[in-house]
């Protein structure tokens, strides 16, 4: 039985006074009867750990936390990380200062260029220990746009044709930091970063730690190419598999209200920031749970 039927999907559920409404067919949840400006009880955060293995994503709304609230929140699931090139708040390096397509300020010269090299992904997967999850929080949001879309890298995992699956069961694919933000900084720089964060070898698919599921674990941000495969079957092989994440029937899309806030799994899941709210601007604030197994 897979874990969709296993769980009843579309049943809303009331666990420690919380409760969680699924938002799509295959992942996401909102959920009310918690208010995050408060400490959580070690039920109630174990109900949303547990809720948040279940949904991939969950989204609460109306939470006008502070910048210790958000802290104090992610710390309930794990210590915190900062990350090497990303701009953090003001005296808070815990939290990451996301300002349109991270960090490069949206013209109108620049729409068409950024809009089509927008990409799918999974956050840090450069890393040894790529992260547990994220939290994002809206801090200027524009009036209409800006979703957040999420893909459940399980579901498409499980779609591929038993060939694919076959070919890639045992395959390594190598992660650089500085295939999505090595042309952003200065030669130096890059230098640094690629000696502190060399490519990582990953498996093509990992197993998730607390489920078991497989999961399609390649990204167009930084997957640069599949271990051991010549170079056009690997190229025509990586994006083969990234272009299946693209599919709707795989996704939940989040429509951002003031003072919502964003929590998932990051091991799970794939996202995708929409650019679609030029000439408004869009700011979001993230803190990001440490992931501490290698995946396997």
């Amino acid at each position: 039985m897979n874990a969709i039927t296993d769980r009843k999907r579309f049943e809303t559920e009331v666990i420690e006074g919380l409760t969680f409404t699924p938002a799509g067919p295959l992942l996401g949840a909102e959920v009310t009867g918690v208010d995050l400006r408060q400490e959580l009880s070690a039920t109630e955060a174990a109900a949303i750990r547990g809720a948040l293995t279940r949904y991939k994503v969950l989204f609460f709304r109306d939470q006008d936390i502070s910048h210790d609230d958000h802290i104090r929140f992610g710390r309930y699931f794990g210590d915190l990380e900062g990350h090497p090139v990303t701009a953090t708040v003001p005296g808070y390096p815990e939290i990451l200062h996301i300002e349109a397509a991270d960090g490069l300020k949206i013209t109108e010269q620049l729409l068409p260029i950024a809009r089509p090299a927008n990409k799918w992904h999974t956050d840090v997967t450069f890393r040894e220990r790529p992260s547990f999850g994220g939290i994002l929080r809206g801090r200027l949001l524009p009036p209409l746009g800006g979703d957040t879309i999420f893909a459940d890298t399980n579901a498409v995992y499980e779609d591929l044709p038993t060939s694919v699956k076959e070919k890639i069961s045992r395959l390594k694919a190598e992660h650089d930091i500085l295939q999505s933000f090595g042309y952003r900084v200065r030669e130096e720089r890059r230098e640094q970063l690629s000696r502190e964060y060399p490519p990582r070898a990953h498996p093509v698919v990992r197993t998730h730690p607390e489920t078991g599921e497989k999961h399609l674990f390649v990204n167009p941000v930084f997957t640069t190419r599949i271990l051991g495969l010549d170079e056009d079957e690997g190229r025509e092989l990586l994006t083969y598999l990234t272009d299946r994440v693209k599919a709707p029937e795989y996704q939940v899309r989040f429509r951002w209200s003031q003072n919502a806030i964003v929590f998932w799994d990051n091991r799970a899941t794939q996202h995708y920031a929409v650019l679609d709210y030029f000439p408004h601007d869009r700011i979001v604030e993230r803190v990001t749970v440490v992931g501490t197994d290698i995946p396997f």
